[in-house]
């Protein structure tokens, strides 16, 4: 493992780990992850590894993970100049900048989707995809205009995770609507409405999608039109609704883990 020290800050392919902030990508969708759990997790799997960026304590620490993959640039150095190339404060001992795996088709995901309408906030994106993840829900449908499982922040929150999964970008949700149902999907809609159902007596069906909305507006009622079912969580009277990515973690969990019905 051939390590380089950095004797120049101006290096030209440390410039990535500057100039790409929490929703950025480049134009060869490069992205930068950070901290030794994310990172660990993404050399595990066949992302493309551009460079490291890390402490020599990293190194050493990781050396037979790290050379099981062919990584280009292997950049060591301390905190104080890994916080003088990126430009601010940092409180973990390693960066990877890696290129973000092409999406997945729409034909090719699994019969178990987890599907997002206009979520705003990077943070579920993340935990979402951590708790797919985790509960075997490997198929991951998000719009184009919203905030991408590889951001950095959403990278950070999922533990590296993401990478586990299926992702597709939407362009129109009616007409991915359409064409799930098509393909055999049933479209469960998450949210209170006066006829959902209850989330303990929905009847799973092998293919699915559970489409979830907007941390404060919901799903749309045109959405929940094209969608085949409501459903909620029960709760008690006074409570109006739980956080989005803690309501899609008790839907998978119950969906997965329900008997076809």
């Amino acid at each position: 493992m051939r390590l380089t020290e950095i004797t120049d800050l101006n290096t030209p392919s440390l410039e990535i780990y500057r100039q790409l902030r929490d929703k950025n990508f480049s134009a060869d969708n490069s992205f930068i992850a950070d901290s030794p759990k994310v990172v660990n997790v993404l050399l595990e799997t066949a992302i493309e590894v551009k460079s490291l960026l890390a402490t020599q304590a990293y190194y050493e620490e990781f050396s037979e993970l790290i050379s099981q993959k062919e990584i280009p640039h292997l950049y060591v150095a301390d905190k104080k100049v890994m916080e003088s190339i990126v430009g601010h404060k940092i409180h973990h001992n390693c960066m990877m900048h890696g290129i973000r795996p092409d999406e997945t088709v729409l034909d090719a995901l699994g019969d178990q989707i987890i599907m997002l309408d206009e979520i705003s906030s990077t943070e579920n994106i993340g935990s979402i995809a951590r708790s797919a993840a985790a509960l075997g829900v490997d198929s991951y449908l998000l719009p184009k205009q919203g905030p991408h499982p590889f951001n950095r922040r959403a990278l950070r929150v999922s533990m590296g995770l993401a990478s586990r999964m299926k992702i597709n970008q939407y362009d129109d949700i009616f007409a991915t609507l359409k064409t799930l149902k098509d393909k055999g999907y049933m479209i469960f809609a998450a949210e209170v409405t006066d006829n959902a159902t209850p989330l303990s007596e929905v009847k799973v069906p092998d293919k699915w999608v559970l489409l979830m909305g907007h941390e404060g507006k919901g799903l749309s009622k045109e959405v929940l039109d094209a969608c085949d079912e409501a459903v909620q969580i029960e709760m008690e009277p006074d409570i109006k609704s739980f956080n989005v990515g803690v309501a899609a973690s008790i839907m998978m969990y119950h969906f997965k883990n329900s008997p076809i019905g």
